[in-house]
């Protein structure tokens, strides 16, 4: 295959992380969590590394391990809030929305460690439509880098895991996706260095067309792992 040539990949079903992936929230997750930094007197540099693609509470449970499980729920709860109401440089991941629109009907759902709230307040920020298929934190158990999520996404569409392909940013969810037994996507520099199958810059590259019951992905300019 030539440098030119997309990379070509066929799903029964297309997973999507949130933040990173479709919605680039940085701006807002690193002022949120920053803070919180500040108030305990923790690290930029380490907390940033732990809290991308968790859900809140397990990042505080790294962070903070002589904590209870109920402090961290609670704690998590109000960061949640914040989150919520701090939309300020939330945007679209470029080709999101197009992406989105392609996939229609075709079996898809977004997989995120935020709580339905968070997910809608993001998603309407960057001008987002949410697919009718969701599987938010309120749903599952444990946080990725587990892969429950994936697995119910899959379980819910109806589709063996290894033939779903997930677009992730995090170390977190493509470790996640991996253990779900899933092809991965990495979307953004910073994707590659967590090892995913292939990596793209962002969604622009991304095209959909759909044979019956399979998807077909076309990755152009995408980097093989």
């Amino acid at each position: 295959m030539s440098s030119g040539d997309p990379i070509v990949l066929t799903a029964r079903a297309v997973l999507l992380d949130m933040d990173g992936t479709l919605v680039d929230s940085t701006a807002a997750v690193e002022r949120i969590w920053l803070r919180w930094a500040a108030e305990h007197g923790l690290d930029r540099d380490t907390v940033l590394e732990v809290v991308h693609g968790r859900q809140g509470q397990e990042s505080m449970a790294i962070l903070l391990p002589h904590r209870s499980r109920e402090e961290n729920l609670a704690d998590n709860a109000r960061h949640l809030a914040a989150e919520t109401a701090d939309l300020d440089g939330v945007v679209e991941i470029p080709g999101a929305g197009r992406l989105l629109g392609a996939l229609g009907d075709a079996p898809h759902a977004i997989v995120t460690s935020a709580d339905v709230a968070l997910m809608r307040a993001r998603m309407g920020a960057a001008g987002l439509t949410v697919p009718a298929r969701t599987v938010t934190a309120e749903r599952v158990r444990a946080s990725k880098p587990d892969p429950e999520g994936f697995l119910l996404a899959a379980s819910e569409l109806g589709v063996e895991p290894a033939d779903c392909v997930v677009f992730e940013d995090s170390g977190a969810g493509i470790d996640a996706a991996r253990a779900a037994g899933m092809r991965v996507i990495g979307v953004g520099a910073a994707a590659r260095a967590h090892r995913p199958d292939h990596v793209v810059a962002d969604l622009t590259g991304v095209s959909v067309t759909g044979s019956g019951e399979w998807i077909e992905l076309a990755l152009a300019g995408a980097v093989a792992r």
